[in-house]
C-alpha cells in the first residue's frame, strides 16, 4: 500500500487536513481550511475555526505536524506505546477500541485487513520456499 497508512487504518495522505499542509497556494490551503473547518462542525457538532486547522502530516509524524485531535487519539496512543507499524500489526488485533472505530470507518478495517492479508502471504512464501 504506497498510500500513508495511519496506525487505525486511515489513509493519512486522503485526509483534508493532510493535503491542506501540502497545498503551496496559500490563499487555496486557507479556503481548504474553511471547508475543513466547517465539515467538522457538520459532521461532528466540533466548532473550529480555519485558523484551528493546523499542519499535519500524518499521525506517524515526527515533525511535530499533528492535528490537534489526534494528539489525543487513543488508537495511536496505543499503537505508539506498543511500537507497531500499525494495528494490523498487533497481536490484539482488533481490539474493543478498533471495534468501536470500524463501525464508523469501515475502510480503514479493510486496509488493515489488506495488510494482515500480505504480511500472511508474505510469510507463508517464506515457509513455503524454506522446504521446496
Amino acid at each position: 500500500m504506497s498510500e500513508l497508512l495511519s496506525y487505525c487504518g486511515q489513509i493519512c495522505s486522503a485526509c483534508p487536513i493532510y493535503v491542506a499542509t501540502n497545498e503551496t497556494d496559500k490563499d487555496a490551503q486557507e479556503r481548504m481550511r474553511t471547508e475543513i473547518a466547517k465539515s467538522f462542525e457538520m459532521a461532528y457538532g466540533i466548532y473550529f475555526e480555519a485558523s484551528d486547522i493546523g499542519d499535519c502530516d500524518g499521525c506517524k509524524t515526527s515533525s511535530g505536524k499533528l492535528f490537534s485531535v489526534c494528539y489525543e487519539c487513543k488508537i495511536r496512543k496505543c499503537a505508539k506505546e506498543k511500537l507497531v507499524k500499525n494495528c494490523a500489526h498487533c497481536t490484539e488485533y482488533i481490539c474493543k477500541e478498533l471495534e468501536v472505530f470500524f463501525k464508523k470507518y469501515a475502510s480503514a478495517k479493510e486496509h488493515l485487513d489488506e495488510v494482515r492479508d500480505d504480511m500472511y502471504r508474505s510469510r507463508r512464501q517464506q515457509r513455503d520456499s524454506k522446504y521446496r
